[in-house]
């Protein structure tokens, strides 16, 4: 095929091949079989990382850890206006760090949580199974 000639159609019924850069992922499905997955069907990571702890990854899990790191973040707003009505600013050189963290975590929380969701609903149009490794 000439060069001028990729990308258009040659046959009906004709599909152009994906980008390079929506490459699969090629994981074990719940049935048990190999499948490919785009990085959006895919969603947060699967396996078990070589850790001691099965990390969640199902959109359940994930929602129930949201909620669980947004009310930390709540705990520390609580906090911050508690040390301003009292006047005790001291004590945040002792625990600054805290600030940071209860930022950070309900947003990477969130941020998986949505993206295992939105994962799942491709999925679920795709017609194929969660990855389980």
């Amino acid at each position: 095929m000439a060069r001028r000639s990729q990308g258009v159609p040659q046959d009906p019924g004709y599909v152009p091949s994906r980008n390079s850069d929506d490459r699969l992922i090629y994981r074990r499905a719940e049935n048990g079989e190999m499948v490919g997955y785009t990085p959006a069907e895919y969603g947060v990571r699967k396996d078990d990382g070589g850790g001691v702890v099965k990390p969640v990854n199902s959109s359940g899990g994930l929602l129930f850890l949201s909620v669980l790191a947004s009310l930390f973040a709540g705990g520390v707003v609580y906090g911050i206006v508690r040390i301003a009505l009292d006047g005790t600013w001291n004590i945040l050189g002792e625990v600054w760090w805290v600030i940071p963290v209860g930022v950070f975590v309900p947003v990477a929380a969130w941020s998986s949580y949505f993206k295992e969701r939105r994962a799942e609903k491709l999925r679920k149009a795709s017609n194929l199974a969660r990855p389980v490794e």
